[in-house]
């Protein structure tokens, strides 16, 4: 067995995991990020939001991701040919109309590449990346965490740290080990997609480089262009919807009830055989301890659709390796950080998953026309798009609000939120005083 201490063990290498360490490396602290698969790898979710942009410029990657020629993304095209769903059939949430000072757009990205970029970015940056290395045992001391045992090359292997950052996604390492991981019963989905090539954006309805979401009665569909020729297709539903089909059938029936994806798919022609994911949709009540936290996946997974995951996961992972960075430099305040990165990685989390639950129970037209009773028109589309965005840790957005005081549309139990943009801090308070200055003038003009 070999032997390693470092400030910070990573485990995952994903975009939280890539992120933070990153983030860990970019401070000075020795990071050891650990990968069980080799990449680059196949993985889903490919579509990224506009606040991510934002984020990436904080920690120094924006121009990189722009370099790689990804796709675009401009805005989401939300398809209802139930009406019951969204916004007269069709709704496009154009990112251009989020207000001055936000990126007015996003990528679409083939995540295969996508992270390993941002594994290599995290490496360039002083951290240690090792890949194939699986970790089969947490270390303990007493009821702290002091690291991990991982396996690589038919070798074992021991690092020591001060702290464990869980980014497994999925696999939930420490969620696992603890049985903290809780099931969101409501919202157990199962996906089924695939890869076509062929492509030609001028049999899309829509506007080039957007993702489609379509909705219908047992579930939705999605479209993501990944390049000039390359396009991602799946769909979700409810586990029973697919135990009385077949994968392809469900797929084949599914997509066709949205004719706006199917024209688009026109001469296009599969490149993957179809893929099924399950266990969509979980939490975990705890996702700080002695010694650890959890960043993205590891700690929550929500239905991807509006396509908030990435997100959610590089946010708080930028937040976790701020904490961990503030409490190596002043362990006294270690037990005040960590319980406010938990609350932190919660609010944001609780907020992505509500406009998931509006969604599933129709209520996303009933949530704007409640939050259309505080602010005008203008405004209430730029709240609703900003949502749609990535602005899930904003007090003072309209529609979030509403959708904040649906007890039955809580994940997490009672926790203290933390709000305040991560993204855009500035631009947040200045909104939330434009906010407070519009009640003081409809509240005089009312005298």
């Amino acid at each position: 067995m070999t032997n390693d201490t470092a400030d910070v063990v990573v485990i995952g290498g994903g975009p939280a995991g890539a992120v933070s360490a990153l983030v860990l490396a970019k401070q000075g602290h020795s990071v050891v990020l650990l990968e069980r698969d080799e990449f680059p790898r196949f993985h889903i979710g490919e579509s990224l939001l506009p606040y991510m942009m934002g984020l990436f410029d904080q920690i120094g990657l924006r121009e990189t991701v722009e370099a790689q020629g990804y796709v675009p993304k401009f805005g989401g095209e939300f398809i209802d040919p139930t009406e019951k769903k969204f916004f007269e059939g069709v709704f496009r949430a154009d990112f251009t109309k989020q207000g001055e000072g936000r990126f007015p757009r996003a990528f679409q990205v083939e995540r295969a590449r996508f992270d390993k970029m941002l594994t290599e970015q995290a490496a360039e940056a002083g951290a240690k990346v090792l890949f194939g290395a699986n970790v089969n045992e947490l270390l303990m001391d007493g009821d702290r965490m002091v690291g991990v045992r991982y396996e690589r090359e038919g070798q074992s292997h021991e690092v020591r740290s001060s702290y464990v950052i869980d980014a497994s996604g999925r696999a939930g390492r420490i969620a696992n080990r603890f049985g903290l991981r809780k099931t969101l019963e409501k919202l157990r989905m199962v996906a089924v997609f695939r890869h076509y090539t062929g492509l030609d954006e001028s049999n899309n309805l829509g506007v080039e480089g957007d993702i489609q979401v379509g909705a219908h009665d047992d579930g939705w569909v999605w479209a993501i262009p990944l390049s000039t020729e390359d396009i991602s297709v799946g769909t979700v539903m409810p586990r029973d919807a697919l135990r009385a089909s077949t994968p392809e059938k469900a797929f084949e029936e599914h997509v066709a009830r949205i004719p706006r994806i199917t024209a688009r798919l026109t001469g296009t022609r599969p490149t993957t055989d179809l893929k099924v994911e399950t266990d969509y949709c979980y939490h975990s009540d705890t996702v700080t301890g002695p010694g650890w936290v959890m960043v993205g996946d590891a700690g929550c997974f929500g239905d991807p659709m509006f396509s908030g995951g990435v997100l959610v996961a590089t946010t708080t992972a930028v937040r976790a390796a701020e904490t961990i960075g503030a409490a190596l430099k002043d362990p006294a305040q270690e037990d005040h950080l960590i319980d406010k990165y938990a609350s932190f990685f919660k609010t944001g989390y609780d907020t992505y998953i509500r406009l998931i639950h509006a969604y599933y129970d129709g209520e996303l037209v009933a949530m704007a026309a409640d939050a259309a009773r505080s602010t005008d028109r203008d405004t209430l589309e730029r709240y609703l798009v900003r949502l749609i965005g990535g602005d899930f840790w904003s007090e003072h957005n309209s529609v979030a609000q509403e959708m904040r005081k649906r007890t039955e549309w809580d994940t997490f139990e009672p926790f203290r939120r933390v709000f305040g943009c991560p993204v855009y801090p500035e631009l947040d308070e200045a909104d939330r005083k434009e906010r407070s200055e519009a009640r003081v003038r409809r509240a005089t003009a009312g005298r």
